[in-house]
Formats: C-alpha cells, sequence, structure tokens
C-alpha cells in the first residue's frame, strides 16, 4: 500500500504531474512480481495452490503469506525467502520516476525522507507492511486532509484499499479525501449495513470508468456498459462490505446486517455531515469512493 501513498504524497508536493504518475503506475504494474507468482517461480506452491489461496482471499481479509502458512503451503522460512526477494513497491515507483525522467535520484532520495518522516514510519516499514504501519498511514492521510478518522472508518478504509490492490489492481493513486454533503453523481452503486456500525457506502464513476474498472474485476473484456458491467460494480461492494462485517465480528464480536446494493438513481447524493469523497486515480480512470459511517 506504501506505493500508492507514495504517489498521493508526490502529486501533494507538486513533484510530478497527475499523468507522469499514472504513466509510471502503469509501468509499475507490468514490472511488480506477486508473492504467488514468486511462489510457483521458486517451487514452493503449485499453481492449484495459487488459485486456492487467492480465491480464500475473497472470504477472508488476509494477506497472501498468511493464507498460505494456514494451509501449509509455505514454511516460515520460505515465506520469508520470498518477501526478501520482493522490491517494495515504493522503489520500483520512485525508480521508474527517475527512469523517465521526472526525477532525479537526489529529488527521489529527498522525497522518500519526507514522506517517511511525514507519515512517521521507522526505518525499513515501507518494505514490511505491519497493520502499526498501514494505521499510521492512513491516519497521517486523512490527518493532512483535515480529518480525524475514527477506529471504525480506519477499519473499513484500510480494507478498501487493500481490496482495490487484491481484486482491481496496485496501479492506483488515492487523493485526498474531501468532505461534503452533496455528490453529482454518474454511474453510482450504494450499499447500507447497520449494526455497531452504521454505514452507507457508495461507489462512482464514468460509464467509459466502470466498463474498464467490471473488466478487471470479473475478469472479462466488456465493451459498453450494461446490467453485466453494473452487476460487477454491485458485486465488488458487496465484497468489500462482507470482508468487512467478517472483519468486525472477528474483531468486536458484533454481526452487522447488509443490505443488498443497488444502482443509485438519483442525480445528486444527499449525504450526512461527516461524509466524505476520495477519488482513486487509475490509468483508465478515476473511480470516487463515499462514505458516511
Amino acid at each position: 500500500m506504501f506505493a500508492q501513498f507514495f504517489g498521493s504524497y508526490l502529486l501533494n508536493h507538486d513533484a510530478v504531474s497527475p499523468n507522469d504518475l499514472t504513466a509510471a503506475i502503469s509501468l509499475l504494474a507490468d514490472t511488480h512480481i506477486k508473492l504467488g507468482t514468486l511462489a510457483m517461480h521458486m517451487g514452493y506452491m503449485t499453481a492449484s495452490e495459487v488459485d486456492e489461496v487467492v480465491f480464500l482471499q475473497t472470504r477472508e481479509d488476509k494477506r497472501f503469506g498468511e493464507i498460505a502458512l494456514e494451509r501449509n503451503y509455505l514454511f516460515n522460512e520460505q515465506l520469508d525467502e520470498l518477501l526478501k526477494a520482493q522490491i517494495p513497491d515504493y522503489l520500483l515507483l520512485g525508480q521508474t520516476l527517475v527512469d523517465m525522467g521526472c526525477l532525479t535520484n537526489s529529488n527521489l532520495e529527498e522525497l522518500m525522507v519526507g514522506y517517511q518522516n511525514e507519515s512517521q514510519l521507522e526505518e525499513g516499514s515501507f518494505s514490511n507492511e505491519t497493520t502499526e504501519a498501514t494505521t499510521k498511514l492512513l491516519t497521517t492521510f486523512f490527518r493532512d486532509a483535515g480529518k480525524e478518522i475514527s477506529e471504525y472508518e480506519l477499519m473499513y478504509m484500510n480494507l478498501v484499499f487493500n481490496n482495490l490492490i487484491r481484486f482491481i489492481g496496485e496501479d492506483f493513486t488515492p487523493l485526498a479525501p474531501v468532505a461534503c454533503t452533496e455528490y453529482d453523481v454518474n454511474c453510482c452503486v450504494t450499499q447500507s449495513i447497520s449494526g455497531l456500525v452504521n454505514c452507507i457506502s457508495s461507489l462512482d464513476m464514468t460509464e467509459d470508468v466502470a466498463v474498464a474498472f467490471a473488466s478487471r474485476y470479473a475478469k472479462m473484456d466488456f465493451t459498453e456498459y450494461d446490467e453485466y458491467v453494473e452487476a460487477s460494480l454491485e458485486d465488488f461492494l458487496n465484497l468489500h462490505n462482507g470482508l468487512f462485517s467478517v472483519n468486525m465480528s472477528n474483531t468486536y464480536s458484533e454481526e452487522l446486517s447488509l443490505e443488498p446494493p443497488y444502482k443509485n438513481e438519483d442525480s445528486v447524493l444527499h449525504l450526512k455531515e461527516g461524509s466524505f469523497v476520495i477519488p482513486v486515480i487509475y490509468p483508465f480512470g478515476t473511480i470516487y469512493l463515499i462514505l458516511t459511517m
């Protein structure tokens, strides 16, 4: 997750342009080696084992390595070796921007130190995305935008970004959250959660972006906005909120109720005080995460 938020830091400090960052992130997606691919390459896991772990990630909010250990597909020593073999994404992003001529190595060094200090991350944290490290990262991200994030919002948003990485792709950059009470929608799906946490979450984007988003999620090549694209958007939101409900049950022993997701037919969302929108830039366009909690 550090590469995505490093990109946001670069934009906030006018170090690169949005177009250059998007181009660099697109290249990053082609160079990043997934843990499962690396495990197969090393002969530690079979393709069917990797597929099973990837499927289980749609049922449990756990990292690939955690599930592989639980299933005895990997040993601790093997996982450590694979993690050490992976190059941290933020380094790949920085180096790609240097190779593109957007930054010098001197610029990159200064920006990485500034980002680490601003995010209150300790030395070496970027290569070890612990719960504590990602909590600091998200807290700083919201605080810089003038919002103190609650415990439940933190859990929810951490899961959102993890699920975007898992199911849509790592090649995105989140922009600063914006408080709002009204929001003009395009293709918007919404779902309500009730219980210990009362939440309304929406996912909005233009039709062409929706087609690309759904194609990635469903692993199909959609060519136009139709009921299948709409169903894919709803399914992603429902999957995410279902995993959030599982996390709440595991952490607080509280069961949440989920209403079915639906396409919002209104042209404007009227939101409660405290609601916010987060634009997330992908190479195929921008999606908007809208949350009232």
